[in-house]
């Protein structure tokens, strides 16, 4: 990738500049059996229209805190990437008592309502499905995502050094997150066109580099699986093979 990319965000960049066709995150839910396969060209798609919902519906701002009650999905990887696109940090698992947004599975409804600002909410359903009765007190993720603008541009240019991520306790900015997201690549052996398989959680700052920032640091792509605990060793080598991963963090 550039050596001069400095956000999650112009890690996208680079990888729509270098390959759009290219699969950058294959998801698995196994307890549904969902499976979706997003090219660098639909995630930057999905990422540009969260963007713009999160900047104009939802007139949020670079330095705003956003708290993201979201499972490893593919869902929550856009949303990631749409935060850093406009400069809000994106707090996981964090307290929605204090923060400027929330946005929340079906598991986090309740706790979401903490939030006295906008609040999102996410199905999870196979294909970006709606709810089949909103929550109250939500807007549907899914509802209000397609009408979005399919590219984005920020309204302020995002500061390499303001806060990004919060993670496991620990505040990170773009740099920062650039910066540990190559190194965890390389200790990945991750390289442009690898393939990294992985069930880790996004609750801790190793289950998203593997399962999102350090492919995309390395012009690589993550087969990400929700409820892999529910494959057995056949199935996951069957898994392995079949998406030709060639490294895994299970």
């Amino acid at each position: 990738m550039n050596a001069t990319d400095r956000t999650p965000a112009d890690l996208l960049r680079s990888a729509l500049a270098a390959d759009p066709a290219r699969p950058l995150v294959t998801f698995y839910d196994d307890a549904t059996g969902e499976r979706v396969e997003l090219s660098v060209a639909t995630f930057a798609n999905w990422v540009a229209k969260t963007a713009n919902l999160l900047q104009g519906d939802l007139a949020a701002e670079p330095g705003d805190r956003l708290a993201l009650l979201l499972p490893a999905h593919w869902q929550t990887a856009v949303w990631l990437l749409a935060c850093s696109s406009v400069g809000v940090v994106a707090e996981v698992g964090g307290d929605p008592a204090d923060a400027d947004l929330v946005v929340s599975g079906p598991d986090g409804l309740e706790a979401a309502r903490a939030c006295s600002g906008e609040r999102i909410a996410l199905a999870l359903r196979p294909l970006g499905g709606r709810f089949p009765q909103p929550p109250e007190g939500f807007a549907d993720y899914a509802v209000e995502v397609p009408g979005q603008g399919d590219r984005f541009a920020p309204f302020a240019p995002v500061d390499p050094e303001a806060p990004a991520l919060v993670v496991d306790g620990t505040e990170l900015t773009s740099a920062q997150l650039v910066a540990r997201a190559r190194e965890e690549a390389g200790a990945l052996g991750l390289s442009a066109g690898s393939r990294l398989l992985t069930g880790g959680s996004y609750d801790a700052w190793k289950g998203l580099a593997a399962g999102l920032y350090a492919p995309l640091a390395a012009g690589a792509s993550v087969i990400l699986c929700r409820h892999l605990d529910r494959l057995d060793a056949e199935g996951l080598a069957k898994r392995v093979a079949s998406e030709r991963a060639t490294t895994t963090a299970v």
